[in-house]
């Protein structure tokens, strides 16, 4: 019986679900412990460290177009490789469109500042109770 991330994925065409499923992949090695919450309403999955939106570090978003790599946040994030679209004033994405865009430093290095971040919110909850 496929997952429910899995179900979310291949409702798209091979070329998408094919690229969202190596993103995922990707991320679950590079967000050691996160928690994965696939959202059908909203037609994303979450990755975070916890059930809430202020763990929330990025988000994997597929249409029938691609897959967009979304960050919580990512107005805020520093990104040298000026990789990040979006015209929200919270949040970015990165339009992934091969393997080797996955795999690439600058997205790696985003999710890292992406994780730093997260750190930081947690810490200034934490301190404010």
């Amino acid at each position: 019986m496929p997952s429910k991330v899995d179900e979310l994925l291949l409702k798209y065409d091979k070329s998408v679900s094919s690229l969202g499923l190596q993103l995922r992949e990707f991320l679950l090695a590079q967000l050691e412990g996160c928690i994965e919450m696939p959202d059908q309403a909203a037609n994303i999955i979450g990755y975070g460290y916890g059930t809430g939106y202020i763990d929330l570090v990025c988000t994997i978003i597929p249409s029938k177009k691609g897959i967009k790599l979304g960050f919580n946040r990512g107005s805020e994030l520093p990104d040298p490789g000026k990789l990040l679209t979006g015209s929200g004033k919270v949040h970015r994405y990165v339009e992934i469109k091969s393997e080797n865009d996955i795999r690439s430093t600058a997205i790696k290095e985003l999710i890292r500042e992406a994780v730093k971040a997260w750190k930081i919110r947690r810490e200034s909850v934490s301190n404010e109770q």
